[in-house]
C-alpha cells in the first residue's frame, strides 16, 4: 500500500466521523483512530505512527462597525417556510456538476422550465463517467443551487422544484 493511499484513507476516515477503522491486508495492518490517539501502521513488523486529526478551516468574518439601533426580524424563517413546499433534488454521487451535455449544447433545464418525472436535469461527472441525473418528480424548476462545472458532494442540494 502506497503512502498516498494511506493519506487518502486517513482523510476519508476523518471526514466520515468514524472513531476507529481497522484494515488488514497481506503485509499491512492499519488502524486509524480519530482524535488524540495516534494511528498505527504495521508492515512486516515495522510500526509507524500517523496522526489522524482533521485540520480546521478558519475564515475571516467582517465585523460590523456601525451600531444597530433597530433589530430586523430574521428573513431566513420566511425563506424556510417558502422552501418547505418545494422538493429538493440532491446529488446521488460525488463529482462535477454540469448543466449541459457539452459546452456547445443548451442547458438541460433553466429556472421556470417545466420538468416531468424522469426528465434529465443535469449530468455529474465521476471518474470520467457522465451520469445523467433525472427528476424524481414532475414540476417547475424554481431554483438552480449549483453553478456549472462545480464540484458536488453526496447528498448536496442541486435544484428546487415546485411539484405540480
Amino acid at each position: 500500500m502506497k503512502i498516498k493511499e494511506i493519506q487518502n484513507l486517513i482523510k476519508f476516515v476523518a471526514k466520515s466521523g468514524a472513531q476507529e477503522v481497522k484494515l488488514e491486508m497481506e503485509d499491512v495492518k492499519i488502524t486509524i483512530k480519530t482524535g488524540s490517539a495516534p494511528s498505527q501502521i504495521e508492515s512486516g513488523g515495522l510500526v509507524q505512527q500517523i496522526q489522524a486529526v482533521p485540520t480546521p478551516i478558519v475564515s475571516q468574518i467582517p465585523v460590523q462597525t456601525t451600531p444597530i439601533t433597530q433589530q430586523e426580524p430574521p428573513k431566513n424563517e420566511e425563506k424556510t417556510e417558502e422552501n418547505d413546499k418545494f422538493i429538493t433534488i440532491k446529488s446521488p454521487i460525488i463529482g462535477t456538476f454540469y448543466r449541459k451535455a457539452a459546452p456547445d449544447k443548451p442547458a438541460f433545464v433553466e429556472v421556470g422550465d417545466t420538468i416531468k418525472e424522469g426528465g434529465i436535469l443535469c449530468v455529474i461527472e465521476a471518474m470520467k463517467l457522465f451520469n445523467e441525473i433525472e427528476s424524481e418528480v414532475s414540476g417547475t424548476i424554481v431554483k438552480i443551487l449549483i453553478d456549472d462545472a462545480t464540484p458536488v458532494e453526496f447528498d448536496q442540494p442541486l435544484f428546487l422544484i415546485n411539484p405540480s
